[in-house]
């Protein structure tokens, strides 16, 4: 019976002459972990500390990590409310200047003269409904009489150092 397997090599296979009998592969025997006695494993008291140490230093470069992870998410969402916070101030100062130009516009002269007379109506003052007004030459101002003198508080360590020197 000829084998229809491909073989990985440079070497041929060797052909074995057909006699009819179909060879069966040897099994080795193994013994099973059951027929052999159980055996007391037993761990000295420096290997109990060294798997303890070691289960210790796992647990905590564990933690570490999952504290680093936790504090990355945590600057991650602080990064991205800083960003919007950011979107929305610019927004703010676009809408701003925007407001700054409009009032800018309506303080123009020619605006407020536009609007007076299209919404409210008004027009310019004619020569007949100008009214002269004749004013005593008086000067309405009255001067001081008295001085005025302005003091300043002051605390209570000036105070003192001003009793000090006054006296002295």
């Amino acid at each position: 019976m000829a084998r229809s397997r491909y073989e990985y090599g440079t070497n041929p296979r060797k052909l074995e002459p057909d006699n009819g009998k179909v060879k069966q592969p040897q099994k080795k025997k193994l013994k099973a972990l059951e027929d052999l006695p159980k055996q007391d494993v037993k761990i000295s008291p420096k290997q109990r500390k060294t798997q303890i140490k070691l289960a210790f230093l796992v647990a905590g470069i564990f933690l570490i990590l999952l504290t680093i992870s936790y504090r990355n998410s945590q600057i991650n969402e602080k990064f991205s409310e800083v960003q919007t916070l950011k979107k929305e101030l610019s927004n703010i100062q676009k809408e701003n200047e925007q407001l700054k130009v409009s009032i800018e516009n309506s303080i123009n002269i020619n605006t407020i003269e536009k609007l007076a007379k299209e919404k409210l109506g008004m027009q310019k003052l004619t020569n007949k409904q100008t009214v002269y007004v004749a004013l005593p030459k008086k000067d309405y101002v009255e001067s001081a009489s008295e001085e005025v003198t302005i003091e300043e508080e002051k605390n209570w360590f000036e105070q003192l150092i001003e009793k000090i020197f006054k006296d002295g």
